[in-house]
């Protein structure tokens, strides 16, 4: 008989462990239009067929630059806030597995003696005696049968909520290759103003000692003196000002690597940073559907979806089985002879009659997944969004670049033409600080340009969910 039973719930769990009181799951439409925006920030941002899919480019694929790989491999291996996601995942995995076994019998051995003196008056044989019990059984302790599928929507729930936290661990793989790409590129970017400012700083002091031999001889006068020195001593608040930044660029780049980096991984400037490869938007927004962030999103609103069916099986009756076999004997030695075997054979079933609670659980598990449609729909407008801003970058910075080097041509012509005329007499040296002044913000201007031009390629890069696929 008790093998009967076994058999009636295993079978119990074959036939109805699928059947689950959880809606039926559809995923809500985008939000955003289908096509990426169009006009003249746009221009020739969404045509580039020879370009790649950034979802399915490595990103030792994507970025060129050697030193930049490295240390890019050095950030994978080191970041803390990357081990610290794929600590969670584990923990999600283990978590889904608990919840998982709630579906399986637990099925635990169970020896137990007892000696107890029976006082006479106590004793059914008139006379004080000592009584012993001895029993080994083997048997299930309050197993539910899933037959509204309460269990199994919770197993799906946690099963959702771990491949969140999976794509949630991808999502910041993403974010710490583009974070280190950035800061690296920044770095490049600053040692480079670093290397104007200090140039600049070098010309205004070659400027200011021609000055004062002028000014010994008696040929200009202390006003211009006083006005180169000025200029010099604006270069040195420059030059130190820019060598702070560079340390402070490189103190974050560390922090993201999880150690200090070789000096021969570092970049000297701009020019010595290899461009990562050109990646395209496609013609359609639909790919965003796949970014690590968004999917992650989409499974916690199918983990909400699920959490309703657990909370609709509440309001239906529980049953549970508690069993076992065993043996049972008055004497140690008799445990195991024939006649001494024993089972035990109890379900139980609750029928919820009344418990306001039980409602109020239904409304707030509908609440959540209401709120998860918010969620998931927001970080497609958010996706979408960023992908834009991106387009809206790389259709624009080319031309920014090219007037600014026009600038930069033009300005320094103009500092060049207004030394001459100072040393010919024909103008003042306000002239030529003007245009000093003008030439070292336009280089720093370019220099900004062919920044934003890199961090771009590398953000879209990553708003596109590089290397997700």
């Amino acid at each position: 008989m008790n093998i009967k039973g076994f058999l009636l719930a295993g079978a119990i769990v074959t036939l109805l462990g699928g059947c689950t009181l959880a809606p039926e799951y559809t995923r809500p439409g985008a939000p955003v239009p289908a096509d990426w925006p169009t006009g003249a920030a746009y221009q020739e941002t969404t045509s580039a067929v020879s370009a790649t899919a950034a979802a399915v480019v490595s990103w030792r694929e994507f970025f060129t630059d050697e030193r930049l790989q490295k240390v890019i491999g050095i950030a994978l291996s080191n970041n803390r806030d990357l081990r610290l996601a794929a600590l969670n995942v584990e923990r999600a995995r283990a978590l889904y597995g608990i919840q998982r076994a709630e579906l399986l019998p637990t099925v635990n051995a169970v020896g137990s003696g007892s000696r107890q003196r029976v006082p006479a008056d106590l004793s059914s044989t008139g006379s004080a005696m000592t009584a012993e019990q001895y029993s080994v059984n083997l048997g299930i302790t309050s197993w539910e049968i899933d037959f509204f599928g309460r269990i199994r929507s919770l197993k799906d729930r946690a099963l959702e909520e771990y491949l969140a936290t999976d794509q949630a661990r991808r999502s910041a793989q993403i974010l710490l290759v583009s974070a280190t790409a950035q800061a690296y590129t920044v770095l490049a970017a600053d040692r480079e103003n670093l290397k104007t400012a200090t140039a600049t700083l070098e010309a205004q002091e070659s400027t200011y000692k021609l000055i004062r031999k002028q000014y010994d001889l008696g040929i200009v006068s202390e006003l211009d003196l006083r006005r180169s020195q000025s200029q010099v001593d604006a270069a040195s608040v420059e030059a130190a000002r820019w060598t702070q930044v560079a340390a402070q660029d490189e103190n974050a780049l560390n922090l993201l690597a999880g150690s200090p980096l070789p000096p021969a991984l570092l970049p000297a400037d701009l020019g010595g940073v290899t461009p990562p490869t050109e990646v395209s938007a496609g013609l359609s927004s639909e790919i965003l559907l796949q970014r690590p962030d968004v999917l992650a999103t989409e499974h916690r609103l199918k983990a909400a979806n699920a959490n309703i069916g657990a909370a609709r099986a509440a309001f239906f009756p529980r049953i549970s089985l508690t069993t076992a076999i065993g043996t049972a004997s008055a004497d140690l030695s008799g445990l195991f002879k024939s006649g001494s075997g024993t089972w035990m054979f109890a379900p139980q079933i609750a029928v919820p009659i009344f418990d306001a609670r039980t409602w109020s659980a239904y409304d707030v598990t509908k609440a959540d997944r209401e709120i998860a449609v918010a969620q998931y729909e927001k970080a497609i407008q958010t996706a979408f969004r960023e992908v834009a801003d991106a387009l809206a970058v790389r259709g624009t910075v080319e031309m920014q670049i090219a007037a600014q080097q026009s600038l930069v041509d033009a300005v320094a012509e103009t500092y060049r033409l207004s030394q001459v005329r100072y040393t010919l007499g024909l103008d003042s040296y306000l002239a030529v600080l003007d245009a000093q002044r003008s030439l070292y913000a336009a280089q720093q201007g370019l220099i900004a340009l062919h920044l934003v031009r890199l961090a771009n390629l590398v953000t879209l890069y990553t708003v596109l969910g590089g290397g997700s696929q």
